[in-house]
This record gives structure tokens, C-alpha cells and sequence, in this order.
């Protein structure tokens, strides 16, 4: 039988190459893997570095002509800044778009290849888009910004620093300041508040505009829920609270090469209506509130006659005498049975009064009804609760009116988006002129929402500050004798606005916080207003500080209006001596015929110049020094035009003060005692005697 052939006739032994491969194999495996961990590490090492060291801290995502805007990584801010970065217009913290506690991401531009815009999406949270908006002419570069909501639950909140930076505008307060950075309000709807019931809110003038002392200013959009809060000296925001609808953010951010181009480009964008002026014949007599407390018609006109002829006696010329809502119904005295259509013409129901024709007066409306009234009691015996706001609650739909207060009384309001209730109101006014003859009516009550102050939705046409514009549209169809208690997005209307009551002290809340108001609401547009009384309005009891009287007087006497609560004849109760008893009236005679010969043709000068661009009549220092700092914080003078600067005691017990004369170009002149200086210089400890306000006309040297 054959054998089997020998396979491996070699004298080595036999070896088993698999074994010694797969050993092989696993050492290099092995090295293999170590490499590719080392590799691993050394690109985690190169991302973080290239995140935390070698990535820029910001980031340039949009360029003008001389401005651009910067993302800072780290602050989570938007820098509006020059291109050559040696000036910060404003920084603004996004806060991390409402998620403080997620990574700071480094942004991309989304929409790069449009150059004059900027889109980034926040993943879950929201998405901006700002655009760029430039124009040859203009000295201005304009950033319009809107931040949109991902989900419902998306709270966007933008705060602008205060930091180097003076702001101005937005709203009055109870204790106004100049500029409004020393300001601590907590976050709130920015919307218009009666100050006497909510001290903390936000009060009688309002607009959506930001002025920075940097060049900057903010314009918020002005159909969207907008609350503002305020940290004294840090920074003021802006935020949009989560909503179902998801409502965005959005303002525009204008930058210029000092406060006043930028102020004066962006008043064209706050106000693109026609301004038209009011009836400037308020401007020429003095108002005089009377303080009546009497409870019939019969005391209220003994009360009337007294007082006429007190202003007579004591030579005060003549006045209008201002009538609260209280003495004007008094007066009236009308039982409103005339509310139906069939009666709603007839005059019978208020007695003709000739004496009260024959004088001057201002009576006080509002759209406020008491429900224990009979004519309240009457609409809803006819059928026409539609007249005031409702909600439609009642059988078969039919509107229930909805309750509120006004003076410590449950009240409706009026549905002033009815075209008949406000056809009523108005016949209602037409009434009283024909039988009361008075010159002005004053509206007063427009400030509040029923409706969100009770945590009720509001229908579209009263969401917000709405009825405050509709007030103002129903005080222009009274020809133009109406006067308005608050204003917002109607500075263009040709209508007055009576400044809200302050309180009787030299405080910011008093005497000192006159000059801020005054200010704020010229800078707004408001420049035709009444202030409060001289001694403050707050007090039922007449001034008994007679420093604060005289001080407060000449503040007022280079106002639009002069106003008079406590009349001067109150000081002769304190005086023994004949001569001292005389002060206070001469001086107030002295400064009526002041404001009438010297104030009034000022304002009348500069009216054609605030129709045709805005420029405000009463203007900060650093009008004429936009580029000083010194001027920015200065908040007790202020400029009538270019050409006369006020600088008023407002110190207790001062006979001297500090006056800065801006404008380092033009020289001053004392009016009071001929005396000139250069312009750019302070006046130190500058004499000021108790009946005297320091008065300057500048003139070129």
C-alpha cells in the first residue's frame, strides 16, 4: 500500500503562523488605538482652546458708514460702536435671550449675503434679525432690531446700560429726574398710570423713545405689550412677556455724531404727522384753580363772586378761573334725563347764569360716570349700557358695563370707541358752553385700562395706552378750548396738557423736580402744557411757605401757562407790617406781566420752528453743547430757544448759586443787571436775591 507522503520534510519544526499574526495584530491594535486617543485629545485641546483662547471675544456683525455693531461673546451684549472703535454708543445685554444658563454661543451670520443685515437663531429660544437702514442725506445710522419667540414660553428682555451714558424720555414719574438714570421702577407695563393712585408708575406724558447723551437713542415699536423696568444708575429694559400670540420685540437703535443730530433725525420717526399748533390764547392769561368745598350751586357762585372780585382788588388783571369736576357739575347742575336720543338736545335742564358768563372759567370733564348717579341709572333703564365699557357677560349677549374707581367712587367709563356715547359727550359739552360761556374744557381721566388693571382681556381698539389717543381725538372736535391730562403719540395734536400735581416741598417731588418735567416733556414734543400749580396742587391746604412760593413762582413765570392754586393774597395773614404784606403780591404781579410781555412773544417766536422739525422751544444746556459732558446732568436751567437761559433758585434758604453759561462761541447777558460773560465758564456762588431768577440773553461777541 502506498505511504503517505511526508509534508514537511524540513528539520524546523512546525510553526503555526495564525497564532503569530493575531499577536501582531493586537500590538498594533493596540498602538493604533492609543494613537487615535492622543489625536482625539489633542483636538478636544485645539476646540476648547480655539472656543476659550483663540476665539474672538466679539465679532463685528454689522458695518455703516461710520458705525457698526459688535456681539460680545463673553458679556452676552450688542455693542453699538464707531468703526474705529474709540466711541460706544450704547451696549445692550440680551441676556442670553432669557436663558441664562445656557453656552454663549459664538454667532454666525445667517443672512450673509445681504451685507446691510444680521439673522441668528438661539436654538429653542428665539431669532433675531437686524437690518441696517442708512440714507445719504441723513447724519444718522439707523439698526432696527426684532427679536421673535421660538415657543410661547419665551421671556425676551433687552437691557440698555446706563453706564457712561445719560438717557432722557421714556415716561414721567413721581419723582422726575434729569437725566432719568437716578430713576428705580420696578418692571411694569409702560403704559400711562394716574400717579395719585399708583405713585410707582409711569405718569402723564409717555412715548416709546430713549435719548442717550452718547448719540444714541432707542425707538420702540409701538403697536406691541411692552413692559420697562428702571435700575438706578446700572441700566433700563425692555422686555416682552411669553404669550400664546409670541409676540416679538422690536425697537430701532439710531446712532449720530452727538445727542442733538441724533435727537433731532429720530423726532421725525417719533412724530411723522402734521403738528399743528393749539390755541395759543391760553398762553396769555394766568390760570387760577378755585378751591371750593361747598356742596350746591348757590355756595359755588357766592364762591365765584368772592373770588372775582379778590383778583380785582388786588390788581392781578384778569385770569381764568379752573373749575374741578366737582364744582363743574355743581354748576351745571344738570339731571342727565337728557341721555335718549329724543332729549339729548334739549338745553332746558341747565339754567342760564349770567354771571358766570361773564367770567373766564375752565370747567373739568371726564369720561368717569358714578353708577349711584340717576344717569347712569338711566342708560340701563333705556337700553344704552353700550355707552360705557363693557363686557358682553348679560342674557343674550347684551354688555354688562364694567365697574371701576375714580376719586373713591365705583364708576363705568366711556366706551369712547362708540360713535354715539362719544356724540353724546360732545352734546353734553356743547351744552355747558351755551349755558356757562366757559373759555377751556379740561379732560381729565384718561389715564388707565379697566380693563387690564382687573386681569381682563381688553378688545383691540382699548389694548394699552389706545384710549388716551381716543381722548385726544374727542378733545379736538371741541374746537380748540380743550386741554388733556395726558398724552402719548399725540405731541402733533393742537392740543394743551396739564402737567400732573406735585407735591408742596422743595424735593424732586416738588420745587426741584419742576425743570426735569419741563424737560421731559419739551424733549417728547409736549410743548405746549400747564403746569402745576405755583406751591404744588397735592395739598388741599394753601402754601404757607412763602420762600417756596416766590422760588416756585419764578420758575413758573418762564413756563407756557402760569397756574395759581393758593393765591397771594393768603401771605398777608403772616405779615404784620404793611410793607412785607405787599411782597408777595407785588412780586406775582411783577412776574404776570413778565410772562405776558417777555415769555410769551419767546414762545410764539419758536412755535414755526417746532412745526417744522420737532425742535422742542424749552431745551436742555447741551442743545448748545452737545459734545460737553458737563452739560448732560444738569438739571435746574434750562433754554427758551438759543437764545435765553433760566437758571432759577431751587435750593431752600439760597440767596446764591452755580450757573454753567453754555457755548464757548457766543458771550451772556445778565437782563438783570447788564452784566456779560463768556459762554463755556461757570458762575460760582452767583448772587440771587428771593425775588430774583437769574435771566441770560445770549448775544454774539
Amino acid at each position: 500500500m502506498p505511504h503517505a507522503r511526508n509534508r514537511n520534510p524540513s528539520p524546523i519544526p512546525e510553526v503555526t503562523w495564525d497564532t503569530g499574526l493575531k499577536e501582531m495584530n493586537e500590538t498594533w491594535k493596540g498602538a493604533i488605538a492609543c494613537l487615535g486617543v492622543a489625536i482625539f485629545f489633542v483636538m478636544t485641546i485645539g476646540i476648547i482652546y480655539w472656543q476659550v483662547v483663540d476665539q474672538p471675544n466679539k465679532n463685528w456683525i454689522l458695518k455703516g458708514s461710520f458705525s457698526g455693531l459688535i456681539w460680545e461673546r463673553r458679556t452676552q451684549t450688542l455693542v453699538f460702536q464707531t468703526l474705529t472703535e474709540d466711541k460706544t454708543f450704547a451696549e445692550i445685554d440680551v441676556g442670553n435671550v432669557g436663558n441664562p444658563d445656557g453656552e454663549v454661543p459664538f454667532v454666525r451670520n445667517l443672512c450673509w449675503l445681504n451685507k446691510t443685515e444680521f439673522c441668528y437663531t438661539w436654538d429653542s429660544v428665539a431669532e433675531v434679525r437686524i437690518s441696517l437702514e442708512t440714507e445719504e442725506a441723513s447724519e444718522t445710522e439707523c439698526y432696527s432690531v426684532t427679536w421673535s419667540p421660538i415657543h410661547c414660553h419665551v421671556d425676551l428682555k433687552d437691557c440698555f446700560s446706563m453706564v457712561n451714558v445719560s438717557w432722557y424720555g421714556g415716561a414721567g414719574v413721581n419723582t422726575p429726574s434729569w437725566p432719568i438714570n437716578d430713576a428705580n421702577i420696578s418692571m411694569q407695563p409702560f403704559t400711562v398710570s394716574d400717579l395719585r393712585d399708583n405713585p410707582s408708575g409711569f405718569g402723564s406724558v409717555l412715548e416709546r423713545y430713549f435719548l442717550g447723551s452718547s448719540g444714541v437713542s432707542v425707538l420702540v415699536a409701538p403697536n406691541i405689550p411692552l413692559h420697562v423696568g428702571m435700575e438706578s444708575r446700572q441700566q433700563f429694559c425692555l422686555q416682552t412677556l411669553p404669550s400664546m400670540e409670541r409676540m416679538p420685540m422690536q425697537y430701532t437703535v439710531c446712532v449720530g455724531h452727538n445727542i442733538k443730530a441724533v435727537h433731532q433725525e429720530s423726532m421725525q420717526q417719533l412724530s411723522t404727522a402734521t403738528r399743528e399748533l393749539p390755541n395759543m390764547d391760553v398762553l396769555r392769561l394766568p390760570f387760577w384753580k378755585l378751591s371750593a368745598n361747598v356742596d350746591s350751586r348757590a355756595k359755588l357762585e357766592r364762591e365765584l363772586r368772592t373770588f372775582s372780585n379778590r383778583l380785582k382788588r388786588h390788581h392781578l388783571g384778569e385770569g381764568v378761573i379752573s373749575l374741578d369736576e366737582h364744582s363743574t357739575a355743581l354748576l351745571s347742575n344738570m339731571d342727565h334725563s337728557y341721555l335718549n336720543s329724543k332729549r339729548r338736545t334739549s338745553k332746558r335742564h341747565t339754567r342760564d347764569i349770567p354771571f358766570v358768563k361773564l367770567l373766564n372759567i375752565s370747567i373739568t370733564l371726564s369720561p368717569y360716570l358714578s353708577i349711584d348717579s340717576q344717569q347712569f341709572q338711566t342708560s340701563m333703564q333705556e337700553g344704552i349700557e353700550d355707552y360705557w365699557l363693557s363686557l358682553p357677560l348679560g342674557p343674550q349677549g347684551r354688555p354688562v358695563p364694567l365697574l371701576t374707581q375714580w376719586k373713591g367712587k365705583y364708576s363705568v367709563k366711556l366706551n369712547i370707541t362708540n360713535p354715539e356715547a362719544t356724540n353724546w359727550f360732545l352734546d353734553k359739552v356743547d351744552i355747558l358752553r351755551s349755558h356757562l360761556g366757559m373759555e377751556y374744557v379740561i379732560l381729565e381721566g384718561g389715564e388707565g385700562n379697566p380693563f387690564e388693571e382687573q386681569s381682563l382681556h381688553p378688545p383691540l381698539a382699548l389694548v394699552g395706552d389706545e384710549y388716551i389717543g381716543l381722548l385726544a381725538d374727542l378733545a379736538e372736535r371741541i374746537e380748540d378750548n380743550a386741554i388733556v391730562t395726558s398724552g402719548t403719540r399725540s405731541s402733533h395734536k393742537p392740543l394743551f396738557i396739564r402737567m400732573s400735581g406735585v407735591e408742596s416741598n422743595w424735593s424732586y417731588s416738588g420745587l426741584k423736580g419742576i425743570i426735569p418735567s419741563l424737560l421731559h416733556h419739551s424733549l417728547l414734543g409736549y410743548n405746549f402744557f400747564i403746569p402745576d400749580a405755583v406751591g404744588g396742587s397735592l395739598s388741599i391746604e394753601p402754601v404757607t411757605d412763602e420762600e417756596l412760593f416766590v422760588r416756585w413762582l419764578g420758575i413758573a413765570a418762564f413756563l407756557p401757562v402760569i397756574s395759581f392754586q393758593t393765591p397771594p393774597w393768603v401771605f398777608e395773614k403772616e405779615w404784620v407790617s404793611a410793607t412785607r404784606t405787599s411782597f408777595v403780591l407785588n412780586i406775582t404781579r411783577f412776574y404776570i406781566a413778565k410772562h405776558h410781555d417777555f415769555v410769551v412773544p419767546l414762545i410764539l417766536k419758536y412755535t414755526e420752528e417746532w412745526q417744522k422739525n420737532g425742535t422742542p422751544i424749552y431745551r436742555p444746556l447741551w442743545w448748545l453743547s452737545p459734545d460737553n459732558p458737563i452739560t448732560f446732568t444738569i438739571d435746574d436751567e434750562f433754554l427758551i430757544g438759543d437764545e435765553v437761559l433760566v437758571a432759577p433758585v431751587t435750593e431752600k434758604g439760597a440767596l446764591q448759586r452755580d450757573i454753567y453759561l453754555p457755548e464757548s462761541d457766543f458771550q451772556w447777558q445778565d437782563t438783570n443787571n447788564a452784566q456779560v460773560f463768556d459762554g463755556g465758564t461757570f458762575l460760582e456762588s452767583y448772587p440771587v436775591g428771593l425775588g430774583d431768577v437769574p435771566v441770560f440773553i445770549r448775544w454774539r461777541s
